[in-house]
């Protein structure tokens, strides 16, 4: 009888376990990397520790990343942390998505 072939902290598609609360909406087992690669990525980006985004930026690799941020970042990470990916890969921020008129804090 064969025995399966990943390390036991990671899903039979390569996922770490870990990511696990990020996807509380999902089955992890059921994700595929390539398929549901620009959730995988915005999740990670959002909420990941430096062991989870190292493994993010090695099965994605960093212009893969960096186009996904330059992209959605600014629709689909928390707004800090899509600043924070903005420096850290060298992008052009967009402008907030709210006019400062709009905002609750002048912040």
């Amino acid at each position: 009888m064969p025995t399966e072939s990943h390390p036991p902290d990671e899903t039979p598609a390569g996922l770490p376990r870990s990511l696990v609360p990020f996807f509380q909406e999902y089955d992890l087992e059921a994700l595929d990397p390539v398929r549901h690669a620009e959730l995988i990525v915005e999740r990670v980006l959002a909420y990941g520790d430096r062991r989870e985004l190292r493994w993010l930026f090695g099965r994605y690799g960093e212009p893969r990343i960096a186009d996904w941020v330059g992209q959605l970042g600014a629709r689909r990470l928390p707004w800090r942390r899509y600043n924070l990916w903005c420096v850290l890969l060298d992008l052009a921020p967009a402008r907030h998505p709210r006019p400062d008129a709009q905002r609750i804090w002048p912040h």
